[in-house]
């Protein structure tokens, strides 16, 4: 019996060529959903972000080099060792965004001085630190959700050595920060699961020859 399962599915794979049809796009598009509103939930107390950030790019890592999710134990290990190291990293993450955030919203509505150029040169480098920080976020996958600050060091290097290298990740951020705005808040965590897995897709091609 089984033999001849697998030789009808070998024979399924030979007739189609080994392409995939839509119900693989289908399960993949509901496999990162899930993600990103597991994500979401993980980080919801703020001190968690930085670990259920690694973690989701962790399962994205381990599905795009393997094609397979890592079962839930191993996710849940990683989330439950990557907490506590991760806590300062969600602390630096979230002043820094409430800085930016602060001084754009002064920029904007004319309560500093600066006026427009200020506020498209704070735009552009509030843009550049995303984009950064979805590549950290890419690199701390592939440790396997964890060693945030070797990787920002490791991040940053490449980035001094490449500098347009944070350009597709930075796109990828703008995007979705735009469809978060323009979306359903219900949609949101959604949307951060297509967000790290574009994140490890624009990282991947930047790693071809």
């Amino acid at each position: 019996m089984a033999s001849r399962a697998d030789a009808a599915s070998t024979a399924e794979l030979v007739d189609t060529g080994g392409r995939r049809d839509w119900r693989d796009v289908a399960r993949d598009a509901a496999d990162l959903a899930l993600l990103g509103i597991l994500l979401t939930v993980a980080a919801a107390p703020l001190l968690t972000a930085a670990a259920a950030a690694g973690t989701a790019s962790a399962a994205v890592h381990d599905w795009t080099r393997t094609g397979s999710w890592p079962s839930a134990r191993t996710t849940a290990r990683r989330f439950g060792r990557s907490v506590l190291p991760g806590v300062p990293v969600s602390l630096l993450a979230l002043a820094v965004a409430g800085l930016l955030a602060a001084d754009l919203a002064a920029l904007a509505t004319g309560r500093v001085p600066g006026g427009p150029p200020a506020l498209l040169v704070t735009a552009l480098v509030v843009a550049g630190l995303a984009g950064y920080a979805g590549l950290v976020v890419v690199e701390v996958g592939g440790n396997g959700g964890g060693r945030w600050w070797a990787s920002a060091r490791s991040v940053a290097r490449a980035c001094l050595d490449a500098p347009t290298r944070w350009a597709a990740p930075t796109g990828v951020v703008a995007l979705a920060a735009l469809l978060a705005v323009l979306v359903t808040p219900v949609a949101v965590p959604i949307l951060a699961g297509y967000t790290v897995a574009a994140l490890h897709a624009v990282a991947a091609r930047r790693e071809l020859p």
